[in-house]
């Protein structure tokens, strides 16, 4: 919405966020507040981290008497954006599905976080803004004009000059005058004007309402300077050059504006020479200052203490810069003293890693000591086996075998077919279906008398010398397909209700260039212990 929007803070990146701020000066920025804009809202990365900031929302800058805020002084803590799940500064990208709102990081969010605290105390502050007034112009913040009179008669009155201003024509009084125009010590002119608040005669005519006068720029009078309040001065910048000499600027700012509306004469930048690595050479670099000793690695005892520097110019020649940027010394602490180590409670057992047969559960506790201070061994977390009702297994059955044959050889009969149970039900699971199916059969009708044996034998040898004869036709019809006999039947599947026996007829010699597909082995099957059970 940048129509709403007065002034957008940009500030230099600070990389990275814990950097040590003498070795690099904190970023600052400036920006413009009005009557109408003055709420102050900004939010700052620190990197590198998940997506963890600081920042303000709408900071009033107007105060309560209608004044504008001299200064103020805010100490930050961490927020969460709520876009990446990650626990520590360096930890890898873990995007938050769905995106959560954002919201301050607290003391007890996980135990690897830096912000960490067992006890739940209140959360590091890591960051501190500095908001400080250096310019006012203009009105205060809740005065709204109803018309030109309103603010002609807040300024200041100006002497009373003799004019020839007709006695008909009403005026407002003269503005204060305003800047050179020339901000040289050429001449220039400054402006004022009035403005006509009634002509009682039309008849005659009123003079201008603007009045200029000759003047020349700032440093070119006598005036004293003092009348504009200044601001400290900022930081030294950088030197320009990275080895060698060069230059450096600071500058300052108008705190307050002389009230006769005429420019500052008092300089607001200053230049110094600066020398940097006076022995130059391509290969060199430039890098800052040490930075402060962190801490000592060690609470008692001895231990290590490190600090450090930055690159700030690679080498020209584009060689690898060999400046140390890490400097690191023994440090001594007060004698230890073995302490017993402070646990938190255990934790109660997580549920069951499964919903049924076995797994396992977990329970934690914490070290409320710092483990520097003596051995400390104790286990922080215990695994143990869990077992829940066992799991439903269903039964398994194979696939259907092929009818068997009809168990006459003549009238009304029937076959059966069957399968096997590869795996029982356990633990309350499916129950196995049918193993056995019978279908009804019939086959000619059986013939009745005396003869009637004798003519089933003779059917029985023709049907035979048939086979036979069919048999001595494919053999001489494809001689590469040869057979081994039949085999023996196999076993009865089972003991009564209706099994099945399998015999096999495997092919003994097929010619490799053989196309045709009658030479493969035979399988016969036929119904057995057909009793019931």
């Amino acid at each position: 919405q940048s129509d709403e929007v007065l002034t957008v803070i940009k500030a230099k990146a600070q990389w990275p966020a814990w950097q040590p701020l003498n070795v690099r000066a904190a970023p600052s920025a400036e920006f413009s507040v009005d009557r109408h804009r003055h709420l102050m809202s900004f939010l700052t990365m620190l990197g590198p981290s998940p997506d963890w900031n600081v920042g303000l929302s709408a900071e009033d800058l107007c105060t309560k008497d209608c004044g504008w805020v001299q200064k103020v002084i805010q100490d930050l803590i961490p927020w969460d954006a709520g876009t990446d799940s990650g626990v520590t500064y360096e930890s890898p990208n873990k995007p938050t599905v769905p995106q959560e709102k954002i919201r301050p990081l607290t003391s007890l969010d996980h135990p690897q976080s830096p912000f960490y605290d067992p006890e739940g105390g209140s959360i590091k502050l890591v960051a501190r803004v500095v908001i400080e007034r250096i310019a006012r112009k203009g009105e205060q913040c809740n005065i709204v004009p109803d018309n030109i009179d309103d603010i002609v008669a807040d300024l200041a009155p100006e002497e009373k000059e003799e004019d020839d201003t007709p006695e008909t024509c009403i005026y407002s009084n003269w503005s204060p005058w305003s800047a050179c125009s020339s901000s040289t010590c050429e001449k220039g002119k400054r402006m004022r004007q009035r403005m006509l608040k009634a002509q009682l005669d039309l008849s005659v005519p009123c003079p201008d309402t603007q009045d200029f006068q000759p003047c020349m720029g700032p440093g070119c009078s006598d005036e004293d300077g003092s009348t504009c309040m200044m601001s400290d001065w900022i930081t030294w910048s950088p030197c320009s050059v990275s080895c060698g000499m060069g230059t450096r600027s600071r500058e300052r700012y108008v705190k307050q504006f002389p009230e006769d509306g005429s420019m500052c004469k008092v300089p607001t930048e200053e230049t110094e020479k600066c020398i940097v690595n006076e022995e130059c050479s391509p290969s060199s670099c430039l890098v800052t200052e040490w930075g402060e000793w962190d801490e000592c690695s060690a609470s008692c005892g001895t231990g290590m203490k490190r600090r450090h520097r930055m690159i700030k110019m690679t080498p020209a020649d584009g060689s690898m810069c060999k400046a140390e940027t890490t400097e690191a010394e023994k440090c001594m602490m007060p004698e230890c003293h073995t302490i017993p180590c402070l646990l938190s409670p255990w934790s109660e057992w997580s549920d069951c890693s499964v919903t049924c047969g076995k797994g396992t559960r977990t329970r934690q506790r914490m070290l409320k000591s710092a483990a520097e201070l003596g051995d400390c061994n104790e286990e922080l977390e215990q695994v143990e086996k869990c077992m829940l009702p066992e799991c439903p297994i269903d039964c398994e059955l194979t696939e259907w075998s092929q009818w068997s044959e009809c168990n006459t050889s003549c009238g009304k009969g029937h076959m059966i077919r069957t399968r096997m149970i590869k795996m029982e039900p356990q633990f309350g699971g499916t129950a196995c279906p049918e193993t056995v199916q019978r279908t009804k059969c019939r086959v000619r009708k059986c013939l009745r008398g005396p003869g009637m044996e004798k003519r089933r034998w003779k059917e029985a040898r023709e049907k035979r010398r048939s086979e036979q004869a069919k048999k001595n036709i494919d053999s001489e019809q494809y001689p590469v397909c040869r057979l081994k006999p039949w085999t023996a039947w196999t076993e009865c599947s089972t003991l009564c209700g209706g099994g099945i026996q399998e015999r096999y007829m495997i092919v003994k010699k097929r010619s490799k260039t053989t196309q045709f597909t009658s030479c493969r082995d035979k399988k016969e099957l036929r119904a057995c212990n057909v009793h019931p059970c």
